[in-house]
């Protein structure tokens, strides 16, 4: 049982890194359509990395976002936080494997296991919470804008569309969370059970009588 666990942490913690750095490298985290504009049909679409724009034409146009001084402070700690779930989350990963039981590594003894199960599973959800913090960061003013039917220029989305992508990115950390949850059971069957103890022993002592 404890094997299962620590098996389906593993494979839950490694699907979740790779789910959050895809959706951190996407550009669809808020999107706004005008379609229907009288004066222009643009599509267009905005990441944590670049702004993109499709015209009528089907011509799409991508602005990279180098100028990290110009940028608000809450988007740069939306990027920060990604970013430090996509560490915790690949780091996480790394000690999961080494700490399955199948794995062997040299002489290392199962309270060692233990103990990088049991870190792995905390990083784990760690990284799950700061995917999780950013995404929510990012959709606050999307929904103030959904809220006050305008445009904010620099986080797109407008008339609630910029949602739909936020959602993927707390699906994708279900993955990690459930997969830390699971090391960190894994870790309290791989504990020694100190429940029971040795035998008590007796001694004879002799005794003398006058």
């Amino acid at each position: 049982m404890t094997t299962a666990l620590q098996m389906g942490g593993f494979v839950l913690g490694l699907i979740g890194p790779a789910a959050i750095i895809a959706a951190t490298a996407m550009n669809n985290w808020s999107v706004k359509d005008r379609q229907g504009d009288v004066v222009t049909s643009v599509y267009t679409y905005k990441g944590l990395w670049q702004n993109c724009e499709t015209g009528s034409s089907g011509f799409t146009e991508c602005r990279p976002l180098y100028n990290v001084c110009g940028l608000p402070g809450t988007f740069q700690a939306v990027r920060a936080l990604m970013i430090a779930g996509i560490v915790l989350g690949v780091f996480g990963a790394m000690i999961a494997l080494f700490s399955l039981m199948c794995c062997k590594m040299g002489s290392m003894e199962d309270s060692s296991k233990a103990k990088m199960t049991l870190t792995a599973g905390v990083m784990f959800i760690i990284a799950g919470i700061c995917a999780i913090a950013g995404a929510s960061i990012y959709a606050n003013p999307i929904v103030a804008s959904f809220m006050m039917t305008t445009y904010n220029p620099n986080y797109g989305g407008g008339m609630g569309q910029g949602m739909e992508y936020n959602a993927e990115v707390k699906v994708d950390v279900v993955f990690l969370l459930l997969g830390g949850i699971l090391k960190c059971v894994a870790f309290k069957g791989l504990q020694p059970d100190k429940s029971t103890y040795p035998p008590c022993q007796t001694y004879a002592f002799p005794f003398w009588f006058s």
